[in-house]
């Protein structure tokens, strides 16, 4: 799921994908296992990273399980899940388990995970030094100012033994929840899509899967350490409304989500940018 997630109002376009997806699958939808397996599945789905790896299992992996998938691609971070929520849409796939729980608690839906599938991983990038270790006694870095990002940033570099956060300070930590900083930092609070163009004035920042690889670097190789999939909350999920996570089509979705060629398609073209979750 890209950056910063907004719950804001459907603009024109949002509605007008959303009538489109009603009209696609007004008769593709089932409760749970009662659903028709034989029925194309609707997801809707962001175009990069999910769509991509949708319409790779629709090319090579679907027919053979006897899925037929009907992928729907969505630019906004509203239509999937009110789609999901009115049954105009099967499944999503789109976001994380962090903004799934602020939508649901906003706006009254009941959207749930079926499965984690890949993250896209935040990452400490220099133009200074070539180890996190090297940065010096206060040294500025730069991190993402939105609520879900700062907190990401500033638990990696916690892992990473760069500083220590106040207990329980959570996915929402911000640099007032620092509570050990030995090499004293300075940090450069900015909006996420400007980080990358902020490597030539800080000694690190910490940037996005998605700006890095736009920005020309490549997290597998170029970033000085990466957030770690494995129990990621931030892992972008299949999700679908409360009660049909057992409708079969659903469920061979998953499956092949979690398959080795996916794992294989995904290691081999997005450069570390998106990471396998499973």
């Amino acid at each position: 799921m890209r950056n910063v997630l907004k719950t804001t109002a459907l603009t024109a376009t949002a509605a007008g994908l959303a009538l489109t997806l009603a009209a696609c699958s007004s008769d593709s939808s089932g409760s749970g296992a009662s659903a028709d397996p034989n029925k194309p599945l609707v997801v809707a789905a962001s175009p990069t990273p999910h769509a991509q790896i949708l319409k790779f299992v629709q090319d090579n992996l679907a027919a053979k399980a006897g899925l037929k998938l009907d992928i729907k691609e969505v630019s906004d971070y509203v239509t999937p899940n009110t789609s999901v929520q009115d049954g105009s849409a099967d499944a999503n796939y789109f976001q994380h388990q962090p903004y799934l729980d602020d939508f649901n608690k906003k706006n009254g839906t009941d959207v749930v995970s079926v499965e984690t599938v890949h993250l896209e991983p935040l990452g400490v990038y220099s133009k200074k030094v070539k180890s996190i270790t090297e940065l010096k006694d206060g040294a500025q870095v730069a991190v993402p100012s939105d609520a879900t990002n700062e907190g990401r940033a500033l638990k990696l570099l916690a892992d990473n033994n760069v500083i220590t956060l106040k207990d329980g300070a959570g996915t929402t930590a911000t640099v007032q929840d620092v509570t050990g900083n030995p090499k004293n930092l300075k940090f450069k609070e900015l909006e996420a899509a400007q980080l990358p163009r902020s490597l030539d004035d800080v000694d690190a920042a910490v940037i996005n899967g998605n700006y890095a690889l736009g920005a020309n670097l490549k997290p597998a190789t170029d970033a000085l350490v990466l957030e770690k999939a494995e129990a990621n909350p931030y892992a972008n999920i299949l999700a679908v409304k409360k009660g049909h996570e057992s409708d079969p089509r659903v469920q061979k979705l998953a499956e092949l989500l979690h398959s080795d060629e996916v794992k294989k398609y995904i290691d081999d073209n997005f450069q570390g940018a998106v990471i396998p979750a499973f």
